[in-house]
């Protein structure tokens, strides 16, 4: 590294800003520099793929192979019996018991079960999607809800697929308010049973995979009321249907028939009319009835009771989080693949523009492609705090909240930005991309859902702003207003769960008239994080003080001051969770060796946090963060700077993604575009050196 394009203002070990010169100042210039620079495409792939790197090629290798792949053209019935038949191929193919107990057959590595998992999505959704009602709902419910009769009892079944389960949480009433469900579990002490009854029709279990057609048992979520005290909400294993896969008696249901995705799974509804269970199947671990109907729990507080109990299902927002990375991954692995080769419109030449060319184009692909490196490194992050809490490595209280907190922010962003980045990439394909056999109208028909199943995003973020307040409460209890004030402008301290490095901002805006020395400011890796930390930080302060009151006023008053700010929570949690990939991005940019990757991996993390910047540009204007002509520069910059650049790498940057011909399966993206482009423009040129091409008509009017 020789220099930096901003002055002595950038630090040369976090800006990497230093291989162009100062006088580049146009995107040409900018592309043509950086086009001197090698991606190490394999190194940089064995770091996207992590910890469990050879967990993900292994599944990888399975799913390549084309008895998992979706087909569009088969019936919903057909569709269905294909699913469960690949799931049965993923038993055989020991692919789904890396979870669970060695004794069982399992392997007790639940990160790389999440990894492999997650790599279903290349083949189906609906795969990936059934087989965690199967493995990741089911009989995790089983494994960390139950106790050891219950593992011996239920599991191998469970595991073998000898019994499909159904995971019977969500109700058509009752969403991601689990605690309000209407199903009870009503113990009956003379006959040692407990009686699961559905009393309403809004209490029904609805949107239940395996519950149509193919589910045996259920894991029923009820309300367990005991000599009439109700101790909340309690899960219960509950035979379903006998094995001819008729509902057995006081059981009934409906199909939920055709969905808007994910149709190889059968969704449907449950109901229960006083059916009967022995006590024993209420899975015991966090709440138990003995023979006289007395209730004990190793955890008193009913609250906390509850959110462990749900908190030992995480796993389902980790590896969503996952999924929608890697459709991110998939589909601009097929759009900016396409860009780089259809050619529309001429610039001036005989030859037409490649689409990827145009600045319109790059602003479209590229800053999603920087999220999705974000997205992909927060998820690597998130995978390892995951694996240390349910190894027991690091196993507490605390450490459990923190990883549902970090689950709250990210599932909610990635499962979002996919859904955004597969229509993006659809739009940027055109007609092409409307075509069923190019996959994205499907993977985005799929993955709609992912933004409301395993918690609402919302409702998530909204956990996420509360959390973020509670510590913020907890940490200025009793305090007096000079502490918080120099909280606001201050650090906080480096919390697990906030990871945002929150730091004394001390911003004092100096602007000049070079567009590359306003940017220089705000360009270097402290700016950004000083910039994007200070946003949270300021938000939850903010929030704080609005919020302040509701503790002097009634219930219902306080629930209306809430409600009256519950958009301000949701942005504070969102940037707090986009916060949280930024720093994850810059870790793994720390791990890169220094030279061209890291070169161009710099700026595709500046194109992200300058991204989020400008995107909250009005913010930053208004708590006078930014000046206009900051904020201007910024957007300068990154159109005129990052963009250019970065474009020069973009199919080395899709390219380290790994995603091979048998993965990607969309003819747009296999080299078929190239050949037709290749073909038009030696026709072209052919004719034109011919002397036979017709004349321009407007060439007529020239003499």
């Amino acid at each position: 590294m020789t220099r930096t394009e901003a002055g002595p203002e950038v630090h040369e070990t976090q800006s990497h800003e230093t291989d162009l010169p100062d006088d580049v100042s146009t995107p040409r210039d900018a592309a043509t520099a950086s086009a001197a620079l090698q991606v190490d495409v394999a190194w940089l792939g064995e770091h996207l793929l992590g910890r469990w790197a050879e967990d993900r090629k292994v599944s990888r290798a399975l799913v390549s192979r084309p008895e998992f792949w979706f087909q569009g053209d088969l019936s919903l019935a057909e569709h269905r019996e294909r699913v469960l038949g690949q799931l049965h191929t993923l038993v055989s193919e020991d692919a789904v018991h890396r979870a669970f107990p060695t004794r069982f057959g399992g392997r007790d590595d639940h990160g790389g079960n999440i990894a492999a998992f997650e790599e279903l999505v290349l083949a189906d959704p609906s795969l990936q999607i059934k087989s965690g009602v199967q493995w990741g709902l089911f009989a995790a419910a089983i494994l960390h809800l139950g106790t050891e009769s219950h593992h011996e009892r239920f599991l191998p079944g469970a595991m073998s697929l000898e019994i499909p389960g159904a995971f019977a949480m969500t109700e058509t009433g009752h969403g991601s308010d689990v605690a309000s469900v209407g199903t009870t579990a009503t113990f009956d002490e003379q006959a040692d049973e407990w009686v699961i009854h559905t009393p309403f029709r809004a209490a029904w279990k609805d949107y239940l995979g395996n519950a149509a057609l193919h589910g045996r048992a259920a894991v029923v979520f009820a309300q367990l009321i005991t000599k009439g005290v109700n101790y909340g909400v309690h899960a219960f294993y509950v035979p379903i249907r006998d094995a001819a896969g008729e509902f057995l008696p006081g059981v009934g249901g409906e199909d939920d028939g055709l969905k808007g995705g994910l149709n190889g799974i059968d969704n449907g509804r449950l109901h229960f009319d006083q059916v009967r269970v022995p006590r024993v199947n209420l899975l015991n671990r966090y709440g138990d009835v003995d023979e006289a109907g007395d209730y004990s729990s190793p955890i008193s507080s009913p609250g906390r009771r509850f959110f462990t109990m749900l908190g030992t299902l995480v796993q389902g927002r980790v590896s969503l989080d996952g999924a929608a990375t890697i459709a991110s991954k998939l589909a601009l692995h097929i759009a900016i693949t396409y860009g780089t080769q259809r050619r529309q419109f001429t610039g001036g030449t005989s030859d037409e523009e490649v689409l990827l060319d145009y600045q319109r184009h790059q602003r479209r692909l590229l800053p999603r492609l920087a999220q999705t490196y974000a997205m992909s490194f927060a998820h690597e992050e998130f995978l390892d705090i995951f694996d240390r809490v349910f190894s027991g490595l690091e196993d507490t209280p605390s450490t459990r909240e923190d990883l549902e907190t970090i689950a709250a922010a990210l599932k909610p962003l990635s499962t979002w930005g996919a859904l955004d980045i597969l229509q993006e990439a659809r739009e940027a394909c055109g007609g092409s991309g409307f075509l069923a056999v190019n996959r994205l109208t499907q993977l985005r028909a799929d993955l709609d859902i992912y933004a409301t199943f395993e918690g609402d995003n919302n409702v998530l973020l909204q956990l996420v702003a509360k959390r973020l307040l509670t510590d913020y409460a907890r940490k200025f209890k009793g305090a007096d207003a000079g502490a918080m004030a120099q909280y606001v402008a201050g650090q906080v301290g480096d919390a697990a769960v906030n990871r945002t490095g929150l730091r004394r901002l001390g911003q004092s805006i100096a602007d000049f008239g070079s567009t590359a020395r306003s940017v220089g400011f705000v360009r270097d890796e402290d700016s950004q994080r000083q910039l994007l930390t200070d946003r949270v930080h300021t938000a939850v302060a903010e929030l704080a003080a609005k919020l302040r009151p509701a503790s002097k006023l009634s219930p219902v008053d306080a629930a209306a001051l809430f409600n009256r700010h519950q958009n301000d929570l949701i942005l504070a949690a969102r940037a707090h969770g986009e916060l949280l990939q930024w720093e994850a991005f810059t870790r793994a940019l720390a791990k890169v060796p220094e030279g061209d990757t890291k070169q161009v991996l710099t700026w595709l993390r500046d194109l992200f946090g300058l991204g989020l910047i400008e995107k909250d540009a009005a913010w930053y204007l208004v708590h006078g963060r930014l000046s206009a002509q900051r904020a201007a520069a910024i957007t300068a910059y990154i159109d005129d700077r990052l963009l250019p650049r970065i474009r020069e790498h973009a199919l080395d940057l899709v390219g380290a993604f790994g995603l091979t011909p048998e993965l990607v399966r969309a003819p747009i993206a296999s080299g078929a575009e190239q050949e037709r482009q290749d073909e038009a423009r030696a026709y072209y040129a052919a004719l034109r050196a011919s002397g036979e091409a017709p004349v321009d008509e407007k060439s007529l009017r020239t003499r």
